[in-house]
């Protein structure tokens, strides 16, 4: 086998190549480790839950409407860290630049990347720079590792039969905006990347309810996160078509590029498992929240395996995972 680009875009594809760069004995330091697959690690130090992630950043083109690499560096950092329960506290950033990058666009993704920072109170505390020779690599890459504390700790494997599914905002957003901005798609301000750092919203959630799983619906969309948290809790989803939030005019691009919006990217959204007595409490948590306006109830966990979305003419489909995220070097 050889590695290919759809290797990196999330879905069944990447699962062939995690199933060999996984393979470390030494994958747990006492809490949740590698083996677990999940959004980070949780690593016990006393009292103390630590939650540890990091992730690479290879974002083309750099600046798109929405957002451009640093806040996607720092946004998905601390939301991989918020997905489990964890206040992001600290941060480390990587830099691999090539030569003859343009230090003011530079500047810029650093002061995007502050902004981020002071969103949610957290700190880039340490980092390293490497320059290649020009033509090594397009542009720049950018890794972010975050450390968190977690009062609770929630998994992406923890749905219950009889729980409601909540999505945090619309779908598809971050994958479209970069496709229409790649193919030169004048779109004026109607798609715009929904980058953001979730923790505040996540905070409100958490303090309002019961939340048995969260997942950040990246590389592969809705469709490979919903699977995946069926998949690991071993358990039936239900999605309601018509209570799906997705902008029109996402559909309509999406549309137009052949595309799904539920299998591309998603940047500033997260999608809940929560008890349904606490559904309601929760919804209205994300709501009071800037990142959170558009939340919706769009389905419920029963007995069984799989994921099936009622359609609006009362009929049934699978939601199935997909391939691999048909917009690649989305984040």
């Amino acid at each position: 086998m050889k590695v290919n680009l759809m290797h990196g875009a999330g879905g069944e594809v990447m699962g062939e190549l995690l199933s060999v760069i996984t393979k470390f004995e030494n994958n747990n330091a006492g809490g949740i480790g590698l083996e677990s697959l999940d959004d980070g690690a949780v690593i016990p130090v006393g009292d103390q839950k630590i939650v540890f992630t990091t992730d690479s950043h290879v974002v083309h083109p750099i600046f798109f409407p929405g957002g451009d690499i640093g806040r996607i560096a720092v946004s998905g950092t601390v939301n991989d860290l918020a997905m489990m329960g964890g206040r992001p506290i600290a941060l480390s950033c990587a830099m691999v630049i090539q030569e003859g990058f343009d230090v003011a666009d530079l500047e810029r993704i650093v002061a995007s990347m502050d902004a981020a920072l002071g969103e949610v109170g957290a700190s880039i505390v340490t980092g390293d720079t490497k320059v290649l020779e020009r033509g090594s690599l397009d542009g720049i890459v950018i890794n972010t590792a975050g450390i968190g504390v977690a009062n609770h700790v929630v998994r992406d494997s923890g749905l219950l039969p009889g729980d409601v599914i909540i999505s945090s905002g619309t779908l598809g957003d971050h994958g479209l905006a970069i496709m229409a901005h790649r193919e030169g798609f004048d779109l004026g301000e109607q798609i715009r990347s929904d980058v953001a750092p979730l923790w505040g919203m996540v905070e409100k959630a958490l303090a309002a309810g019961d939340i048995h799983a969260m997942k950040d619906p990246t590389r592969g969309g809705f469709a490979n996160a919903i699977n995946e948290m069926a998949s690991k809790a071993g358990v039936h989803v239900e999605i309601d078509e018509e209570a799906l939030p997705i902008r029109t005019s996402v559909r309509s691009a999406a549309a137009m590029l052949g595309i799904d919006p539920l299998e591309v990217a998603n940047e500033g959204k997260t999608i809940m498992g929560v008890a349904a007595d606490d559904a309601e409490a929760v919804l209205r948590a994300l709501r009071s929240h800037k990142y959170g306006k558009d939340a919706a109830i769009i389905g419920r966990v029963t007995e069984g395996s799989g994921v099936v979305m009622k359609t609006k003419i009362g009929g049934e489909r699978f939601i199935e995972a997909p391939i691999g995220d048909p917009v690649p070097r989305v984040c």
